[in-house]
């Protein structure tokens, strides 16, 4: 099976293709492609094929040229497609730098919250936490489902994909619930967001977006995100639970005072790390954590 995918993939025993339209044999070979990466992703999980234990943090992307993997998209698509990838290579910047960090909280369970301010003065906060789920399973919850993050998580009234571009990119727009004693009030959020995998890593990036159709709203002030990312890294010995780090980068607007926020910010990270326990438990209840 994985023979005659790759064959698809290269082109080289089906002549007939190479009659094709460039963008149609292209497509082609993307699909094959994504076939091949889920059978390797299927004989990983039966244990026929093992990755290497340790991945690094920074994100290598082994794809085709840039390009290449927009000469089929629209230019709206090429601009959403460019600011994501734009947004990951920022934010793990941002978290690979070594300087300025702070710890900022400490949780009972291992959970720990670093702050650092950057130029604008504005604070970031990197969570960093053990969960009992493998990257894969997270990609899913955290992306792929994304739209279903508001029935786990409170905090969220919801989430819609506004925008699919390819795979890994997507335009989202989100809404904070209203609570009573919530000083910093309703907010919704246009980002773009792209995932990207490193063998056995899966990185997320994102930022506040724009768009035409959907200008900010009447009775919510619309806060920015970005740049953005969540790392998610298999524990060398435990490949079915990962490190998730977690950069937050936020401007939630409005007039507040800036020690109200930097006190909800990493408050929120807590909260959202603890609600995805939460919801891991339900796929994992003989081993919650």
């Amino acid at each position: 099976m994985l023979r005659a995918v790759l064959k698809l993939c290269c082109g080289i025993t089906y002549p007939h293709l190479w009659s094709m339209a460039g963008l149609q044999r292209a497509g082609l070979q993307r699909a094959a492609l994504a076939a091949f990466s889920q059978e390797l992703t299927h004989l990983q999980s039966r244990g026929q094929m093992i990755l290497p234990a340790w991945i690094p943090l920074r994100w290598t992307e082994k794809t085709e040229p840039a390009e290449q993997r927009t000469a089929a998209l629209a230019d709206e698509d090429v601009f959403y497609l460019k600011q994501g990838e734009a947004a990951l290579n920022e934010a793990l910047k941002i978290v690979e730098s070594e300087d300025g960090w702070k710890l900022e909280t400490a949780e009972k369970n291992g959970d720990v919250i670093y702050s650092k301010v950057l130029t604008g003065n504005r604070k970031v906060f990197r969570l960093e936490a053990e969960l009992n789920a493998s990257p894969e399973e997270l990609h899913d919850i955290l992306f792929f489902r994304m739209e279903e993050i508001h029935e786990w998580n409170p905090s969220i009234k919801r989430i819609k994909v506004l925008k699919h571009v390819g795979r890994n990119a997507m335009v989202t727009h989100e809404v904070s619930v209203e609570m009573a004693g919530n000083l910093i009030g309703q907010r919704d959020f246009l980002n773009v967001r792209y995932s990207s995998k490193s063998e056995s890593c899966v990185y997320f990036g994102g930022a506040a977006t724009r768009m035409e159709s959907l200008p900010p709203q009447p009775g919510f002030v619309r806060a920015e995100d970005g740049p953005t990312c969540i790392i998610l890294q298999p524990l060398q010995d435990r490949p079915d639970r990962s490190r998730f780090i977690w950069l937050l980068n936020m401007d939630i607007r409005g007039w507040l005072p800036q020690s109200l926020v930097n006190k909800a910010l990493p408050q929120a990270q807590v909260d959202f790390t603890k609600h995805l326990r939460r919801r891991l438990a339900t796929q994992h209840p003989e081993n919650k954590s």
